[in-house]
């Protein structure tokens, strides 16, 4: 009588733990996604937890799809070589177009486009402040 209680508590032993077993397993892709931190990590939550009613089928496939993205290199698929040389040639025409506007800045900021700059401003100013006072001026009326 004992073996067959013995017996018993051991099936539901096993049981419970392949129970458990199953439903820790289903989230591993899940895990490895968060790892990652894969943009798509919430949907392969749930696509785990429908993989349980779906006894596992496609549960190799979460797997896969949480394994092919990496933070540092995105899906895997391109070339990092190729957008190192593209990122490096923007660079070097930034860096152009950045060298021609400080020298047109230095240009515009030279003393002697100051002096044009200041002669051309006094010019004006002292013509609009002569114009009107020679026609009010009382040697004219007189």
């Amino acid at each position: 009588m004992f073996l067959d209680y013995f017996a018993l508590g051991l099936l539901f032993f096993v049981a419970l733990v392949i129970f458990y077993g199953v439903i820790a397993i289903h989230d591993i892709p899940y895990e490895i996604a968060k790892k990652r931190n894969h943009p798509q990590q919430d949907a392969l939550h749930i696509a785990g937890w429908v993989s349980l009613f779906t006894l596992h089928a496609i549960w190799p496939f979460l797997w896969i799809w949480a394994t092919l993205y990496r933070e540092d290199r995105g899906w895997g698929f391109s070339n990092g070589k190729k957008r190192e040389l593209v990122l490096e040639g923007e660079v070097k025409e930034l860096m152009e177009k950045v060298d021609n506007l400080n020298q047109r800045l230095s240009q515009l900021e030279s003393p002697s486009a100051e002096t044009d700059n200041t002669k051309s401003a006094e010019a004006t100013s002292a013509s609009s402040t002569t114009a009107p006072s020679d026609k009010n001026s009382p040697q004219q009326e007189a």
